[in-house]
């Protein structure tokens, strides 16, 4: 099942990342190039770092010019994750280019690879989420609030799980089709966004 690989691997970046726990550690991608192994290391790692940027930048004390420096990170970091998003997309186009859709197929809303970006999204809330459960320095109030919070975002996880994995099947079974849409961001193009294009 596919989200079996993609919760393994989610997990194992996230591990990976906290041991060294720091966001300009270089990604050490255990898998070859062109694989779907590889893209989804990647899409998981860019998502952990960018995690700890939006903790950085949230400091209430933090410099302004630093803050801003660190917006403009996260707005990179946001494009290289569409990016990968999009590549995963396109890796499953060309895995089922030969599935003829039925004539009654439907469309999904969302594509595989976005159902991906949320459970790598889901694999770090359930880390940091059992990080609160342990802390020894809160409450036991804060405890309990966490593991309540903890067990949904497992839940979750399984519903999303079992809904990426029916999704696969609906494709291969050409009861759904793919239907890709770029993202098609405005904000980080000179060409389309008016405070770049009317400063040059």
């Amino acid at each position: 099942m596919i989200s079996s690989l993609c919760n393994k691997i989610f997990e194992d970046v996230i591990n990976d990342y906290h041991q060294y726990n720091n966001i300009d550690h270089q990604v050490q991608n255990p898998y070859a190039i062109n694989t779907l192994e590889h893209l989804l290391y990647m899409k998981c790692w860019i998502d952990t770092a960018q995690w700890h940027m939006e903790d950085v930048v949230r400091n209430p004390n933090i410099d302004p010019v630093e803050g801003l420096q660190w917006k403009r990170r996260i707005d990179k970091s946001n494009q290289e994750r569409t990016d990968v998003v999009e590549y995963i997309d396109s890796y499953f186009l060309e895995e089922y280019a030969n599935i003829s859709p039925k004539t009654n197929a439907k469309v999904n809303s969302e594509s595989p690879a976005w159902v991906i970006d949320r459970l790598s999204i889901l694999a770090l809330k359930v880390f940091h989420m059992q990080e609160e459960t342990l802390r020894t320095d809160a409450s036991a109030e804060h405890i309990s609030t966490c593991t309540i919070k903890l067990n949904t975002l497992l839940m979750q996880r399984t519903d999303l799980s079992l809904s990426l994995d029916e999704l696969m099947e609906d494709i291969k079974n050409g009861d759904k089709y793919m239907k890709v849409y770029k993202q098609m961001k405005m904000y980080n193009d000179p060409s389309l966004n008016p405070i770049l294009y009317t400063k040059k």
